[in-house]
Parts: structure tokens; C-alpha cells; sequence
């Protein structure tokens, strides 16, 4: 937490209370003011820390806003992430009933209790969605954080206890529903902010706040010297520590107790005892803590390198993480007063960073309850948004903040890519050998370095490397058949030609610079300020002048946190990107990604009107989703447990509203053991990559990434060997399922779709779902189920009530509602299609636009009615936007075995007129494993009008 002090009143930039038409009502303990948009509910707070001002906006008929200050008037400080378009001309009415404020729509109505402002939201029935705790709901606590006055602000609301909360944006504890725990929204590599949060309860909250902000428990971790700490000879006073010489836990230095285990970061670090070389020893703390009272408490453990925590003679973790990169494992345990439980935590530090921190019990906190806490605000300030489902929800989300455009047809194929090519030899060469094979790919990924050493931030080839990329990118264009991406960064070296153009403009952080802090390279470097439209603008104009012009397709916006050093304490963190064209870094911190992202699609639309933006960033933030933006979940580890919580970070991430997601297929970064590996690591490795691989053909994106060893499919195994044929099998079938996998797209920008699908969403009804963290929908079929550990060749399997499911790899039929045991051999995870489904399935490719779907295959899994509505435009333009594309609606009437190609709606110039269309039916007489293959029930030829198609 930043530095809290006394807070003196705010004094907006503009006229407070803008009343045109007001109805004063007076009472006891308030009165009200209608305006055209909504209420505004004055308040007599009994200190200056309460609500004063609560108002209520009708933004749509089911999109309340909601915002309520300490101070006489409300701040007027524009915000950032809902456009400025939002606001409909919608019904609305307002009453009062029973001391209460009633705001109410055709969809939801809202009320505020006159004497606390407590705010409760109900749907079109009556039923109650949220309540807000009636006492102590709104909290403001005056403050100064970077010598600006603020307040700590934080809204609680009461939750039932069958409520489940998802969102939130991507994180790596591994958790589906959030009920219960905590989040610490604050932007850093491998961890994406949203701040919105979706209910199983069907509504969401969308918090405007750019500061730290907490879900949960707003107490920050305090060094473990606050619990009574005994050595291992019984001795009060701290843990017995061993230092030693190696890596091992052998060749013994020192002993001695020690009651902090402080060492997190570059800036804030406590001392080693002389004669210990943090890069070549190893550290083993042991002991008992005895907790001063009983209750729940909470332990976190941030660490890289190999780290081991016993507690109670449990192992609780055992983890590797690189030393650049720390992560943290959070523990909680119920412990009681006045007992003793032994801890023992070991680590081989190899350079990096520790810290073991705890938290006691808060007897004042209901931990089911919701709660939003930010660290910089004027007011509170949140939307509310109700839903008959999640995905309406979501719907909701997006009009607020930005709809997604369409991502370009080639984005939904094989993404290639590794710690950079190194060479443009090399690049091409790679791409060669993949169409030598006949492995079907679509973009090849330019990442960091291309450029000379010590020009970072110019944007131009290091000739000696790359002597033609002109030429590079047309040979990938013309003969090679494929896109590429390539990495720019808003990061410049201290004296090349960019730095300099930023530099006389005032547009750039220069803590980092004063400091004179070098990266890992070697050179002292700093960020752009992107919340100044001439930054943004001068941006793009540099990438457009050295790049832009080369052709390339899409834009890798890496360390968007952003990330100017790493393993600094917040507070430094926070001083490097201070202050921001538009205020402190602490108010502003987690937009970065957001402004940066602004910058090249706005840019990219001046320059190519007709030339769709694919944009790939490491962080991201509310609304970011409108500027053809996908994420990917940053530098993870190479490890199972790393790929085991990519499956829960996706699935809150899409929650979140945001649709394109991706991971690095094997991890990012990379034990030594794997590097040059043999015999059992070389299997371990293999399957690794190969499991990772077939999750990520049911993500949003496929993409191949990570440190050496390399990450293309013929540097994995050889042709022969199980690892090579499934993942080339899998990313065959992708490119079959491209009509499948469009389709989606085109509901995502056409109707607010998610591609990922948490199990919630289309299950509702369904209790057993509500946690489910390692299974998930990709579109309305396909029921995925990742393979997470090591030698598995079978795992665990709900398959949701209310369907019956067919085994993908067999064609056997299964009920629904129940676990089993699905077999899962190396070659393939276990997958189901859900009775009731048509699935459309193309020609084999190796690029997306090789030929055109001709012929299409319409698989039914029949079972029960199903329909599909196929998506198809000219995959690169932004003709959609003005209608160009077309849509053709599909049926299937279970039991008339009948099915119906409905009228096309829609054209566009390269349309397929006519096309064959190919007709399988999968029913329990009749399982077909690989539907894609084979004969067809039926083929017709279908030209835009409705055709039914009679199966026998």
C-alpha cells in the first residue's frame, strides 16, 4: 500500500452537478434529484467518510451506473474505457417506497436507501441480484498517494452462499470461481487485468478504476515476524535458517534464527550474511509458528527458482519459476491458538527472489462476501449489468466499453514462433520446411532483437542478419503462403533516433534513465508515455515509417504492463511510468496495455483503412478488446502445474469480456533440464509440448512459442514419433474445423460471442459446474478436456446434465450428469461433442485461404434439434462493416432426421455462389470417429436458397 494521509477536499476541474430538470424531494434523512439520465440521492453521513452523493444512470435497460462520493459534488475526470457512444434513449421510472429510491426499467430496478444509500438491484421479477451490505456497504478513506489527494475506496455487497464469481481478467492460482478468495488486480507479466466480474447469478459489475485494486481481502501481507516463530531447538524468536555452499542442501555455511524471510525484490531486499553466494548455495528455514489466535490464515509465498514449503509436514508447494520472473503461491490453512505447527520451506535461490509472507484472521470480514477495493479514486464508480444468461452479460460489457472487430480469417490457423528467429535465413528456412512437410501454417512470428544491439526502439533490421526484410516479407507473401507478426515494444535505448524524437517532446518516464538502469541486454532504456494522443500518434508514425511499410501483418506489443524493469517493489514500479500525461502512475497504472493498444489500431486504421488489425499483447485491460486485440497469459513456465492453470486463466479471462486468448504451447521459459534433454526428460519434455499443444487447438488462438529448445513440431520429435504425428494430427483438425472455428469469429464481433466457454455459461443449471477449473466449451459443441499431468493416459470427466455427449475419438454416445474416467492415450485428450450439434468441417489446408470450402461437411451428432449459423466474408477488409458477408442458418430436426441449409442471408464479392455440401449423421446406430473422413449420408449442391436434406 502507498503512503495514506489527511485528505483535504477535492475541487473538480468542471461545474459539479449538471440539473436540468429536478424534482426535490425532501425526508427525514435525505432527498432525491431526478435528472434526465437517472437519480441523484443526497445523503446526511454521520462522518465525512460516508457516502454524501449516491447516483444512479440508466445506460440501457438492463446497464445501471452507479457512483457515489464522499465530497459535495462529483469528480468530472474523463474516464477511459466506456466510449462515449454508450448511452440509449431508454424508459425508465422512478418512485418511492418504504425510505427507498426506486429506479426501474423494463429489465432490472434499482433501489437506494435514503438513510444509508445502500444500493440493492433486482430483475424485471422481482428477484433480488445484488445487495449491498446495508451498513458500511461504501467505504472512503481519505488518502495521498503520490502527493495527490484521493481516497482509498472499497463497495461490499453480501452474496448467498450458492453464488460464484468469475472474471476479473487472467490469472495463475489455478482458480475457477473466485467465492471466497482473493485477487490482486495489479498488471504484471503472466497476469492480465479486467476489472469486471461476472455471477453465476447472471449479472456483472464492470469497476472503473485504473489503481490496484483488490477482490477480496484488502489487507496487504505482512513479513512472518507476526506470528510467534520458534526455532528447531524449541527457542522463541524466529526460524532456524541453514545457509549452504551448493545447491544440494549440503556443504553447511552458517546456522542461525531469523524471524523475516524478506528477499522479494531488487530495491527492497534484506541482506544475506556475509560469505553466502546467492547464486550458487541453497537456503532451508525450519521451525514451528504458533498462530495468537484461531481463524483462517493466509500465506504467500513469492519465489523463483526451485522452492519447497512444508507446513504441518505437508508439502503445500513445490514449484519452479524463472529468477527473472517471480510468482507467488498463496496457502490457506486454519490453524488454532496456542498450537504449534512445524514449517520447513527450501530453496535454491541460482540469483533469484523470496519472500514468505502471512495474515491473520479478520474476524470484522465475511470472506463471501463481494468485495471491490482500488487504491487511487475520486468516487466509487462501477455499471451494473443484468442478463438472462452469461452471455448476455458479456453482451452488455461490450456495448459499454467497445464490440470486438473481426480478427482476419488467417488469425484462426497455426501461429509459429520461438525466443526469436535469429537470422532471416533462419525465419525463412523455418517456414520452408514446415510447407516441405506439408504441416499447414499461416503466420510465422518475428519476436525481439531483429534490430541492431544497441538500437532498441528504432524499429530497423540488423542488416548483417536481415539483409532484405523487404523482400522477406514478400517471399513470405507470394511464395510461402503466409503471414507474419513481429515484436515492437514501447521501449527505446538512451540515445537512438526515436528515444531522442520522444525525449524533446516530454513523452517519455525518465526515472529509469536518471537511474541509470541497464536491462539484460546491457543498456539503459525506458517506456513511452502512450496517455498523450501526440505520443500515440508519434508511435505509430516511427512503427509505420520502418515497418509499417514492409507489410507485415501483425503487431506483438510485448511488456504492456508495463514491464520498464522487472522485480521492483510496487512502489518503485510504480515510481518508473510516473507521472502519466493524464496523472500519477498509482491512478493509472493498469490502462497501460489499453492506451498502448489504442495507439497502433487507431494508427493502423488511418493507414490502412482496409487492412484488418491483429494486435497480440502481454497485458490487458477493460475495453482493450475493441482495438482487435488478443492477449496471451506472458512468460509461464515450462512446467504441468503451469499448463493445469492456463486452462482456469483462459477461461476468466474470456469471461471477462475479452475474447482472443492464447498460451505459449510448452510453456515459455524453460528448465536447464529440458534444455539439451535425455532419456526420461526428453520423454517428459515431449509430452509436455504435446498435451500443451492439443489444449491450444481449442483455444481462441493457436500459437507455438518459448525459449530453446525449439518449439516447431520437427524439432519436438521426429516424424515417427507419438509426439510429432498428434500434434500434427491436431493441427490438421484445426484447420478442418476453419468453417467452425470463422463461424465463431463472426458471432463474436456479430453478436458478442465467446469462443472459450467456462462450463457456467452454457450450463447454468447444472450445480456441479460452478467450479469446474480443467474442462470447457470451444464454441457450442465441443466439450474440451485438457491432459495436465505427466504419463496420464486417463483423467476425470464430468459431462454436464441436460446432454447426452459422444466420444469425438470413437462415436460412442454417453449421458450426462455424471463423472467418468475417459481415456486419454497420448495421442489425444479426451473430447465430447454434445448430441444436438452440427459442426461444419472444410477441405484439409496448409494456410487458411489456400482454396475455398468446397466442399463444406455438415456433421450432426443427433440426439436432439440442433442449428448453426455459418459466418463467411472476404476474411481481410472491413467491408463487413458495411454489410459485406454473409450468413447461412442451418438446421436439424431430430426427429425427422431432417436437415434444413436455410436461405443464404447476405453476399459479398468473393462469395461462393454454389458449393457441395457433404452430409454425415452421427447417432448411437451409427458412431463415426473421425466424421470428417469417409463417405457422406448425403451430398447435395447448395446456391443460396433454402435446401432440406432427408437422411434415412
Amino acid at each position: 500500500m502507498l503512503l495514506r494521509g489527511r485528505f483535504q477536499k477535492i475541487v473538480p476541474g468542471a461545474t459539479g452537478l449538471m440539473v436540468l430538470a429536478v424534482i426535490l424531494v425532501g425526508c427525514r434523512s435525505g432527498a432525491y434529484e431526478k435528472q434526465p439520465d437517472g437519480i441523484v440521492v443526497r445523503l446526511q453521513p454521520a462522518t465525512p467518510s460516508e457516502a454524501r452523493l449516491v447516483r444512479l444512470q440508466v445506460v440501457d435497460e438492463d446497464i445501471v451506473r452507479v457512483t457515489a462520493t464522499a465530497e459535495e459534488e462529483f469528480s468530472t475526470r474523463p474516464g477511459l474505457i466506456v466510449t462515449d457512444d454508450v448511452s440509449r434513449s431508454v424508459s425508465w421510472d422512478v418512485s418511492k417506497e418504504n425510505g427507498e429510491i426506486v429506479l426501474k426499467t423494463a429489465r432490472v430496478s434499482a433501489r437506494v436507501d435514503l438513510q444509508t444509500g445502500a444500493t440493492s438491484f433486482f430483475d424485471a421479477e422481482g428477484r433480488r441480484l445484488l445487495v449491498e451490505r446495508a451498513e458500511g456497504g461504501k467505504r472512503f478513506t481519505p488518502a495521498e498517494v503520490f502527493g495527490e489527494r484521493c481516497y482509498h475506496v472499497q463497495q461490499i455487497f453480501e452474496s448467498p452462499p450458492d453464488e460464484a464469481f468469475y472474471g476479473l481478467g487472467q490469472h495463475q492460482h489455478g482458480l475457477m470461481n473466485y467465492k471466497g478468495h482473493d485477487v490482486d488486480l495489479w498488471q504484471y507479466n503472466i497476469v492480465a487485468v479486467i476489472p469486471f466480474l461476472v455471477s453465476n447469478r447472471n449479472y456483472g459489475i464492470l469497476w472503473d478504476n485504473y489503481s490496484r485494486t483488490k477482490f477480496g481481502d484488502t489487507r496487504d501481507y505482512q513479513a512472518i515476524e507476526g506470528l510467534t516463530l520458534y526455532n528447531r531447538e524449541g527457542e522463541a524468536g524466529g526460524l532456524t535458517v541453514e545457509y549452504f555452499g551448493r545447491p544440494d542442501f549440503r556443504s553447511p555455511l552458517l546456522t542461525r534464527t531469523e524471524a523475516r524471510i524478506e528477499h522479494q525484490y531488487i530495491d527492497v531486499n534484506d541482506p544475506y550474511p556475509n560469505g553466502f553466494d546467492v547464486n550458487q548455495g541453497s537456503i532451508r528455514w525450519s521451525g514451528e509458528i504458533e498462530p495468537d489466535e484461531t481463524g483462517e490464515y493466509k500465506f504467500r509465498l513469492y519465489a523463483s527458482s526451485y522452492v519447497k514449503l512444508w507446513i504441518n509436514d505437508e508439502l503445500v508447494v513445490d514449484a519452479w519459476r524463472q529468477n527473472w520472473l517471480p510468482w507467488t503461491h498463496i496457502i490457506r490453512r486454519r490453524l488454532e491458538a496456542g498450537r504449534r505447527y512445524p514449517i520447513r520451506l527450501e530453496w535454491i535461490p541460482q540469483g533469484g527472489f523470496i519472500g514468505f509472507q502471512t495474515l491473520p484472521p479478520d474476524p470484522s470480514w465475511n470472506p463471501q462476501d463481494l468485495s471491490l477495493y482500488s487504491q487511487v479514486a475520486d468516487h466509487i464508480d462501477y455499471y451494473f449489468i443484468a442478463g438472462d444468461t452469461l452471455d448476455q452479460v458479456v453482451s452488455g460489457y461490450r456495448r459499454l466499453t467497445g464490440r470486438v472487430p473481426m480478427m482476419p480469417r488467417w488469425a484462426a490457423g497455426l501461429w509459429q514462433s520461438r525466443e526469436r528467429y535469429r537470422t532471416q535465413q533462419e525465419l525463412l528456412e523455418t517456414v520452408q520446411e514446415f510447407r516441405r512437410r506439408s504441416i499447414p501454417l499461416d503466420v510465422i512470428v518475428q519476436d525481439w532483437f531483429y534490430w541492431e544491439e544497441d538500437k532498441w526502439g528504432d524499429h530497423e533490421f540488423d542488416r548483417s542478419r536481415f539483409p532484405d526484410p523487404e523482400g522477406m516479407v514478400r517471399q513470405l507473401h507470394d511464395e510461402l503462403h503466409s503471414r507474419i507478426m513481429i515484436s515492437v515494444w514501447p521501449k527505446f535505448y538512451v540515445g537512438t533516433k526515436n528515444f531522442e524524437a520522444f525525449k524533446e517532446r516530454g513523452w517519455l518516464y525518465m526515472r529509469n534513465v536518471e537511474l541509470n538502469q541497464r536491462d539484460w541486454v546491457g543498456y539503459v532504456s525506458t517506456f513511452y508515455d502512450p496517455y498523450d494522443q501526440g505520443a500515440r500518434d508519434l508511435f505509430w508514425r516511427q512503427v509505420q515509417e520502418k515497418l509499417g511499410v514492409m507489410g507485415f501483418d501483425a503487431w506483438w506489443m510485448d511488456a504492456t504492463e508495463p514491464d520498464i524493469h522487472s522485480n521492483l517493489s510496487p512502489e518503485e514500479t510504480l515510481l518508473r511510468m510516473h507521472p502519466t500525461a493524464l496523472g500519477s502512475a498509482a491512478r493509472y497504472r493498469n490502462t497501460y496495455s489499453l492506451m498502448q493498444s489504442k495507439a497502433v489500431y487507431e494508427g493502423q486504421r488511418r493507414s490502412y483503412p482496409d487492412r484488418r488489425v491483429f494486435i497480440l499483447t502481454r497485458s490487458a485491460f477493460a475495453g482493450q478488446q475493441r482495438y482487435s486485440a488478443a492477449t496471451w497469459s506472458g512468460d509461464i513456465a515450462a512446467r504441468w502445474h503451469d499448463l493445469a492453470v492456463q486452462v482456469p486463466a483462459g477461461l476468466n479471462f474470456s469471461l471477462s469480456g475479452i475474447p482472443y486468448w492464447t498460451s505459449d504451447v510448452g510453456g515459455f521459459a524453460v528448465e536447464r533440464r529440458f534444455e539439451n534433454a535425455r532419456g526420461e526428460d526428453l520423454a517428459e519434455w515431449r509430452e509436455l509440448v504435446t498435451r500443451w499443444y492439443q489444449f491450444a487447438a481449442f483455444c481462441p488462438l493457436l500459437r507455438v512459442h518459448g525459449q530453446f529448445p525449439y518449439r516447431e513440431m520437427f524439432h519436438v520429435a521426429p516424424e515417427d514419433h507419438p509426439a510429432y504425428q498428434s500434434m500434427l494430427a491436431y493441427t490438421r483438425l484445426r484447420y478442418r474445423l476453419l468453417p467452425y472455428v470463422y463461424s465463431l469469429m463472426g458471432w463474436v464481433t456479430h453478436e458478442d460471442y465467446t469462443l472459450m466457454r467456462a462450463l457456467v455459461m452454457d450450463f447454468p443449471n447444472d450445480p456441479e459446474v460452478m467450479d469446474v477449473a480443467d474442462q470447457f466449451m470451444f464454441g457450442p459443441a465441443f466439450l474440451v478436456n485438457p491432459v495436465t499431468t505427466f504419463k496420464a493416459r486417463s483423467r476425470a470427466v464430468y459431462l454436464p446434465a441436460g446432454s447426452r455427449w459422444y466420444d469425438f475419438h470413437t462415436g460412442q454416445i454417453l449421458e450426462g450428469g455424471r463423472r467418468i474416467e475417459a481415456e486419454a492415450p497420448y495421442s489425444d485428450l479426451p473430447l465430447f461433442v454434445r448430441a444436438g450439434s452440427v459442426i461444419p468441417f472444410g477441405p484439409q489446408l496448409e494456410w487458411t485461404d489456400q482454396k475455398p470450402v468446397d466442399p463444406m461437411r455438415l456433421v450432426v451428432y443427433a440426439g436432439a434439434d440442433a442449428e448453426f449459423r455459418l459466418y463467411e466474408d472476404d476474411g481481410t477488409s472491413y467491408a463487413y462493416e458495411a454489410g459485406a458477408s454473409s450468413r447461412i442458418p442451418i438446421r436439424w430436426i431430430d426427429l425427422e432426421r431432417k436437415l434444413i441449409l436455410g436461405s443464404r442471408e447476405g453476399e459479398f464479392p468473393s462469395m461462393l455462389g454454389e458449393r457441395t455440401v457433404e452430409v454425415v449423421v452421427v447417432d448411437p446406430d451409427h458412431p463415426r470417429p473421425r466424421p470428417y473422413e469417409g463417405s457422406a449420408d448425403q451430398t447435395v449442391t447448395y446456391s443460396g436458397t433454402e435446401l432440406d436434406v432427408e437422411i434415412p
